[in-house]
């Protein structure tokens, strides 16, 4: 007898514990009235040190709106969110008895505070003790992650556009080996993630508009997976969508809120395939290598590597990238010019010299790249740091 499920896409979209979205609404009021919600008296904000050392920017902001409820702050999260920042914000919050966090930034710091929450469970001090709950650690060594039953939570607030509070994962950068390593678990996720547009005001241009193209990045690998599912795909084409409209109206009109407030829809679609279980490619994969072990801002991997990917993989899905050059309008373009195009319209980096890299590095690079998990689910097959460096070549 033939099987009847011969042929059917077997997969799972997972859904993160996360229960509300509050948009369009000061971050400050949105944050008091979930804290009130949630019965929160302690609460604790993590953040980055360009955040703290503002005068009445979104983190003052939210303190300010916090009153009494207001804990403490921890406003010195670095890029890639070290594990020796995420150890010394975890040991402020279990010192003033935090029963709430709140992580107010970009993706260093919300990724910093999912992190918090998992040394909080399970009473980690010191970055060694972090290693068991690593994604890929050592059989012998590791651990499940597992909040326990009153487990402390977070909400968001989000000033870039690169969409981490919508992911039950953080990326950790272990300082010792510069390398980048993910924590997941399904609580990990902000309960409560805050879209203000406003709070994106005091965020500089090229930081905005690089973590967008983070987000578009998001939308055009979760599309061309192989893990793509009719249940994913409509997100992401509608990320990639709002998000091409969004970014040049922000360009030309900086002070209005609406496009921002667009832009961040985008951002919620465009990673919402990825939240779900949909794994990324290489894209991805190699900036978390150019990231970690090279100093390179999230958002200025996807710049320069995305357009080499696609360029890539086109051999393999070029029907496929066709619909990702309808969705941002430009239906008889190559998806990588269309692309590259905007990136460099919003004035960023589009080759991996602008960003610092040397000639001398490519092969170092293309070999750590080869340890992260994207690399292996890129649609058309990565088996070597040669073909690594066949993409590292395109981008150069």
């Amino acid at each position: 007898m033939s099987d009847p499920y011969q042929g059917l896409q077997a997969g799972t979209f997972s859904i993160p514990a996360q229960e509300r979205i509050v948009h369009g609404m000061p971050a400050g009021a949105a944050v008091r009235a979930e804290a009130e919600r949630l019965g929160a008296r302690r609460v604790f904000l993590v953040s980055g040190r360009s955040l703290g050392a503002l005068a009445d920017g979104p983190l003052q902001q939210v303190a300010a709106a916090l009153g009494e409820r207001h804990a403490g702050t921890y406003a010195a999260v670095r890029a890639h969110s070290p594990r020796e920042d995420v150890i010394a914000a975890a040991a402020a919050a279990r010192a003033v008895g935090a029963d709430l966090l709140v992580g107010i930034g970009g993706g260093s710091a919300i990724d910093a505070a999912k992190a918090v929450q998992v040394c909080l469970w399970h009473g980690l001090e010191t970055t060694a003790a972090m290693e068991p709950y690593r994604g890929g650690a050592p059989a012998d060594i590791a651990r499940a992650i597992e909040p326990p039953p009153d487990a402390i939570r977070m909400l968001s607030v989000s000033t870039t556009l690169s969409a981490p509070e919508f992911t039950a994962m953080a990326g950790i950068t272990d300082s010792a080996t510069q390398a980048k390593q993910r924590l997941a678990h399904r609580l990990m996720v902000p309960r409560t993630a805050v879209l203000d547009p406003a709070a994106t005001l005091h965020t500089p241009a090229g930081l905005l508009f690089s973590t967008a193209i983070r987000s578009v990045d998001h939308a055009v690998e979760c599309w061309c997976s192989p893990m793509a599912t009719p249940a994913t795909e409509a997100l992401s084409l509608q990320g990639l969508r709002l998000l091409a409209r969004a970014l040049p109206a922000i360009q030309a009109r900086p002070a209005e809120l609406q496009p921002r407030m667009t832009a961040q829809f985008g951002t919620w679609q465009a990673v919402a395939a990825l939240g779900a279980g949909v794994e990324t490619g290489a894209s991805h994969g190699i900036g978390y290598a150019l990231g970690a072990g090279f100093g390179v801002a999230h958002g200025h991997t996807s710049c320069v590597l995305l357009p080499a990917v696609l360029r890539w993989n086109a051999a393999v899905n070029a029907d496929r990238q066709r619909a990702l050059s309808e969705a941002m309008g430009a239906p008889d373009e190559p998806a990588a010019d269309r692309v590259a195009a905007l990136i460099r319209q919003l004035g960023l980096p589009t080759t991996l010299r602008e960003v610092g890299l040397r000639a001398e590095q490519l092969d170092d690079l293309a070999q750590r790249a080869m340890a992260y998990p994207p690399v292996a689910a890129n649609p058309r097959p990565i088996r070597s740091a040669d073909q690594v460096r066949e993409i590292l070549a395109l981008a150069w």
